[in-house]
């Protein structure tokens, strides 16, 4: 071969290397954009270079997110990611290896929630808040373990399972117009929380596990936020499991942040992949014995955190709740955190009406229809009504009691039991008659109605005509009091809601002490009588110096009263860090034992030297006049000690204030 041959070749060999290499490295840099290439997977990538490091440092910085979030992975899973992110959005995941869920999730919509509320989301409220605007509303905090005693209890006396909505167990009542509807439960135990969601499962649309309550009774009772620890974790996957595999609804799990937003991110993902279908934020931190530190109780809630689980977790439905007091807080939250929906406790409770805006204009839209539901009473559209229930409890509280005796005859003999006892034996199979009467006559009753008479059509109204009520307090008021007359719920809830529709107008013409005191229906809607007359006819209202005094003096005596607790626990809190302990609510713990049912009972019946002498050395921490006395503790919420429900296994009711 000639010199200009060779030469050729050597130009030829170079041009091909330089081609190779150029097209390597177009390959590498295509692969980082995000385009595919069929690249061998155990090739060595390409070393960044050190700009490229130290950007990709500070982004890693500035989120505080996990390592494996972002930046570690190989290009063959980034390209594995891309390509799945990118598929259409019915067939999203944020992770590939799960199984795809569909974009919009679920049948029903979500993107406007009314939050579980003790004590304050009962069927009369959710009625009134779906009628302006919201989509989807939960039940109050329910104990799994108390809810399914009690019905276990009524199927054991011949009701269905189709009645638990109509049999206000626990305070749980729905009606076929209260959906879509989501049953929330409190519980540390796989089979109780599983076997309450088999319960409502043909009465609700999912099931929602508590994770978010911070009121200390969740303490004592061990749930709420107080399992959100390292040593529950397994504890609270293995509930979220158990109850994902007993029904066919979805499962849903509220919680709160965490210490840090890796931890926050780790929880959700563990949540998702035991099987929660939707998981709801209350974007403040858990809480502790003393709640003390940002975000424990007060304060602005912490979105931009739920804005970073949502980034990590985008194709996950994710809530935000916190931070809503009106409707552009609602827009707000929504475009801030990218959240799939909108969760409001505080803000709707001042305003039921909060997202009537999404339906439109008031004066643009008002010639709009919009369709209601028209409602009929609980107890005309199946089932035995209010006075038939009353007496059906009594009658299976008496078998109960009877079933106790009979036990106690089978473990210590016949010699055991008392006169008294005997006679109640004697008359069991007449009370199992008489309460087998009663169940027949419900049942035929509920044959006998047509279903029309259970869901009525539905019926239209002009948006102007929504909005002229929602505008008007009273009005508003006067609805809600309306339904509670076809839904009926303790009084104290209607004063609640009373108070916090109309806080303005009651506290303008001094009458918010009046609603406060009301004891019946009646009375409150006369309050309200009052403000409508004062707002119609200002001239009639005199300011009433002497009252405001003592409404003054009364707020300071709460505050105080309301202080006292705290500087109990204070005091405990310092004098175990002067000794030395490292548990800090040492001497919190001590006299926090809930009492039973049985001993509740049994000091009602004992001698005053030895009522107080087990109360102080057992339930200390607890109110006795609370339990013991039969009007209760009058002091109420401004009682130092805690006031809480005596329980049987491991039940508790809250009624008092908004929990989660």
């Amino acid at each position: 071969m000639n010199a200009g041959g060779q030469s050729k070749d050597i130009d030829s060999t170079r041009k091909r290397r330089k081609t190779k290499t150029k097209n390597k490295r177009k390959r590498s840099k295509s692969s980082d954009d995000g385009c595919h290439f069929d690249d061998d997977a155990s090739e060595p990538s390409r070393k960044k270079s050190k700009k490229e490091k130290k950007r990709r440092k500070g982004e890693r910085r500035k989120l505080k997110l996990p390592d494996d979030v972002v930046f570690k992975k190989s290009k063959k899973k980034k390209r594995e990611r891309r390509e799945s992110d990118n598929r259409e959005d019915s067939h999203g995941n944020d992770n590939p290896n799960k199984l795809e869920e569909k974009e919009s999730f679920f049948s029903f919509e979500y993107q406007h929630i009314l939050a579980p509320m003790v004590g304050a989301s009962e069927l009369a409220f959710r009625l009134l808040c779906r009628k302006y605007g919201a989509t989807l509303s939960y039940t109050p905090m329910m104990s799994a373990s108390q809810f399914v005693n009690e019905a276990r209890a009524f199927i054991k006396n011949g009701q269905s399972n189709l009645d638990i909505g109509k049999l206000n167990i626990c305070e749980f009542q729905t009606i076929p117009q209260d959906r879509p509807l989501v049953a929330h439960f409190s519980a540390n135990n796989p089979e109780d929380f599983a076997t309450a969601a088999k319960l409502v499962e043909s009465c609700c649309d999912a099931v929602d596990l508590n994770l978010g309550c911070p009121q200390r009774t969740a303490y004592l009772g061990h749930f709420g936020s107080y399992m959100l620890g390292d040593s529950d974790r397994q504890l609270v996957l293995d509930i979220v499991r158990a109850a994902s595999k007993a029904v066919s609804i979805p499962i849903f799990v509220k919680i709160r942040l965490l210490d840090t937003i890796e931890e926050t991110i780790n929880l959700c993902r563990q949540l998702r992949d035991a099987g929660a279908s939707l998981i709801a934020i209350h974007a403040r931190y858990r809480a502790s014995w003393e709640r003390i530190g940002p975000g424990a109780r007060d304060g602005p809630a912490l979105l931009d955190q739920v804005s970073l689980v949502k980034q990590v977790m985008p194709n996950f439905p994710i809530i935000s709740n916190g931070n809503v007091i009106t409707y552009s807080d609602v827009v707000e939250n929504k475009k801030m955190t990218g959240a799939n929906g909108i969760m409001s406790a505080e803000g709707i409770l001042n305003n039921p009406a909060l997202y009537l805006p999404r339906l439109g204009d008031g004066d643009k839209d008002g010639d709009r229809e919009v369709s209601v539901p028209t409602l009929s009473s609980l107890h005309n559209s199946d089932g035995p009504n209010k006075k038939q229930q009353k007496v059906i409890r009594k009658l299976q509280k008496k078998l109960r009691e009877i079933e106790a005796i009979e036990k106690k005859v089978k473990d210590s003999g016949d010699e055991s039991i008392n006169s008294d006892q005997r006679s109640k034996l004697q008359a069991k199979s007449k009370i199992q008659t008489q309460l087998n009467g009663l169940n027949d006559s419900s049942s035929q009753s509920s044959r006998s109605k047509s279903p029309k008479s259970v869901l009525k059509s539905q019926t239209s109204v002009k948006l102007s005509e929504l909005f002229k009520t929602a505008n008007n307090k009273v009005l508003l008021a006067r609805e809600y009091l309306s339904l509670v007359r076809l839904y009926p719920v303790k009084i104290r809830s209607v004063v609640f809601h009373t108070r916090r529709m109309c806080k303005d107008l009651l506290e303008k013409y001094q009458l918010l002490e009046e609603c406060v005191a009301s004891t019946t229906i009646d009375e409150v809607d006369a309050v309200l009588s009052k403000c409508e007359q004062y707002v119609k006819h200002p001239d009639r209202f005199q300011y009433d110096q002497h009252k405001a005094a003592r409404e003054k003096e009364a707020l300071a005596h709460r505050h105080r009263e309301e202080g006292k607790r705290k500087a109990y626990e204070a005091r405990m809190m310092r004098k175990a860090k002067r000794e030395g302990l490292a548990d800090l609510e040492h001497y919190l713990r001590i006299g926090a034992e809930v009492p039973t049912v049985e001993i509740v009972k049994k000091l009602k019946a004992a001698h005053k030297e030895e009522r107080l002498a087990t109360w102080k050395k057992d339930h200390s921490q607890h109110c006795m006049p609370y339990h013991l006395d039969d009007g209760g503790c009058k002091r109420d919420r401004t009682c130092a000690f805690l006031h809480v429900e005596a329980k049987d296994g491991n039940k508790f009711v809250e009624d008092d204030e908004v929990a989660g």
